[in-house]
């Protein structure tokens, strides 16, 4: 036996479903997180955009997870775009988990999707927006507008539209309809 066998990591047992370990990018503003998620996606890295753990305050209502062994090649490439987070915190109990920020109700008919202070409502049945309501950014009244009456498909992106964090979280919103409609 390997005198050196006590420094080897010890193997780890893989289960389906298991999370490896997370972290969270602590952002000052939500443009800066909306530019994060943008190159890290672009990069081809797997994060999610999710509501910040109460005990972590700032000035932004949104937080990038991400896998932690990848902390470093993930703030390079942050660095590499002129980005820098507040802070890079391991999630390392409940307390500090970040708020899933989709929560989804189903009326029957209709399905709403909220993703942070947007709700998106569908008719099941025809994919038609009935719905789209939160918010008190400027735009919402005109996203209502361009959107409900559309399917699913036809609707116009909120992020191709819409120019606050309300049209972020609606884009949110709607890509997560999607999920829920496919299913």
């Amino acid at each position: 036996m390997s005198r050196w066998r006590f420094w080897r990591p010890k193997p780890t047992v893989s289960t389906p479903g298991a999370q490896t370990d997370q972290g969270i990018l602590v952002f000052a503003s939500t443009s800066e997180v909306i530019q994060a998620e943008k190159f890290l996606k672009a990069a081809g890295w797997t994060i999610r955009v999710m509501g910040p753990p109460p005990e972590i305050q700032s000035g932004c209502d949104l937080v990038i997870q991400f896998p932690l062994m990848k902390q470093l090649e993930i703030l390079r490439v942050l660095a590499e775009n002129r980005l820098s987070p507040l802070q890079a915190v391991p999630v390392t109990g409940p307390l500090l988990k970040p708020v899933d920020l989709f929560q989804v109700k189903d009326f029957g008919r209709y399905l709403m999707v909220r993703a942070a202070n947007m709700k998106l409502t569908v008719d099941k049945e025809t994919r038609i927006i009935v719905n789209v309501s939160g918010g008190g950014c400027p735009d919402v009244p005109y996203l209502a507008y361009k959107m409900v009456g559309q399917t699913l498909e036809d609707a116009p992106r909120p992020r191709a539209i819409g120019h606050t964090v309300c049209g972020y979280a609606l884009q949110l919103a709607l890509e997560e309809m999607e999920r829920q409609c496919s299913e």
